[in-house]
């Protein structure tokens, strides 16, 4: 799994939204495929996309065709635009990151229509909020759910004992239920132990705290909201941490070193965080636990199985995709690479109601399965990565260079203005 692209999710979909890259979908290119019932299948993921070991099963479980897989490195959407605006060896099963798809979506006839292929017959099996996140306005479904990031709390259960503060997640739980509420909890934490602190970064924070509502930088009109109550809302909450002087200013080259050496005491994130915390700190196993996240649910990544329509098998496809995300696949997805499932049956599977050793027996789905099923819908534009970066990075220069705040917000609003109109999106 790539740890820094993981914790750091809107750090790349930023990087290709404000690219441009979703334009060479739009360039016409010849068709890779033959026949639309080709023996030799092609399926692109990215390392951690997908289990391993389920992909090698499909391999065997599928003999009507040959099923080959590659794992791409490096920037996926933009290998997977270049290609497909090439015509040439084009994939016949992809996989599109979370982060990426509202940008695929204004290009959706690229793609097949799942529903075309029974996905409508089963979709009742996945998260609603989920599968429509790759539909488009007029019904057409190009993405087929692999997983979801719902988020919660992450905490040291020793180093709240040592600065004397609840520790059991139910009792946790019931006095960090607002934001204010786990900041005065911070407080004390820092206050008990000075060299830990509350939260690793402000940008964070933001994130998490605009994820939890149901309006976004832009509205299903197309008009930039990023300057509204709501994102002004999410920043004062970023912002008070850093106030607080409980905001430990960890970036992705420390954040290894500041989770293993106790300088974190909570994160916020999502399920498939989890792994980030055990591979960064294997020392500290048994001593997290988890808790909601403050403030209620939001989602962080998940991604989706899409069929270019060069596909040259587009049943057979189906099948497999069908398949490699059902209920007791995606367990093992949730087993293997820290997948969440996007399936709620899986949430009582063994896989997933097993008690967790890394976080001292807990059984985190008691959490996170509430959680994934509380999150609130929000519309997600084209554009809406590409706006979101100016916020990201003024936060950044609060905590790097001292910038104040009211300062930073006022600039981080006009270079979103700037951007929007750039997308064509109206200001």
């Amino acid at each position: 799994m790539d740890v820094s692209r993981r914790r750091f999710l809107q750090a790349a979909a930023l990087t290709a939204a404000a690219a441009g890259m979703t334009a060479a979908c739009g360039t016409s290119g010849s068709s890779s495929g033959g026949t639309k019932n080709g023996k030799n299948l092609n399926l692109w993921y990215w390392g951690g996309g997908l289990s391993d070991k389920v992909v090698a099963d499909a391999k065997t479980h599928f003999t009507d065709v040959t099923l080959k897989s590659a794992q791409i490195g490096g920037e996926f959407k933009t290998k997977l635009l270049t290609t497909i605006a090439g015509g040439v060896g084009i994939p016949d099963i992809t996989g599109i990151k979370g982060e990426d798809m509202a940008s695929f979506l204004p290009n959706a006839s690229r793609f097949l229509d799942l529903n075309d292929l029974g996905f409508k017959k089963i979709s009742s099996q996945y998260l609603e909020w989920k599968t429509k996140l790759a539909q488009t306005k007029d019904g057409k479904q190009i993405g087929f759910p692999i997983d979801i990031g719902p988020t919660a709390m992450y905490y040291r259960e020793d180093l709240f004992a040592k600065a004397g503060l609840p520790t059991d997640p139910d009792k946790v739980a019931a006095e960090v239920k607002t934001w204010e509420d786990w900041f005065a909890l911070g407080t004390e934490l820092h206050k008990a132990l000075p060299k830990t602190f509350l939260v690793n970064n402000i940008s964070a924070v933001f994130s998490n705290a605009v994820g939890q509502g149901t309006k976004r930088m832009i509205d299903e009109n197309n008009k930039f909201i990023g300057d509204q109550d709501h994102i002004r809302t999410a920043w004062n909450i970023a912002v008070r941490p850093y106030t607080l002087g409980i905001d430990a200013k960890v970036n992705d080259s420390s954040w290894n070193q500041a989770i293993s050496g106790g300088i974190l005491g909570t994160e916020i994130g999502a399920a498939w965080h989890a792994l980030d915390i055990e591979q960064a700190a294997p020392a500290t196993k048994g001593k997290w636990r988890v808790a909601p996240m403050p403030g209620g649910p939001a989602n962080n990544g998940g991604s989706f199985l899409a069929l270019p329509k060069q596909c040259r098998n587009p049943e057979e496809a189906f099948k497999i995709i069908s398949w490699l995300l059902d209920a007791d696949n995606q367990a093992r997805g949730f087993t293997d690479a820290a997948l969440f499932p996007s399936a709620p049956a899986a949430y009582k599977l063994p896989a997933l109601t097993g008690g967790d050793a890394f976080f001292g027996g807990q059984k985190i789905i008691d959490v996170f399965g509430p959680a994934a099923s509380n999150i609130p819908v929000a519309y997600e534009a084209p554009a809406d990565a590409a706006v979101y970066a100016p916020y990201a990075t003024e936060l950044t220069k609060i905590e790097s260079s001292g910038k104040k705040p009211d300062d930073a917000w006022k600039d981080a609003v006009s270079q979103a203005k700037q951007i929007a109109q750039r997308q064509g999106v109206s200001v």
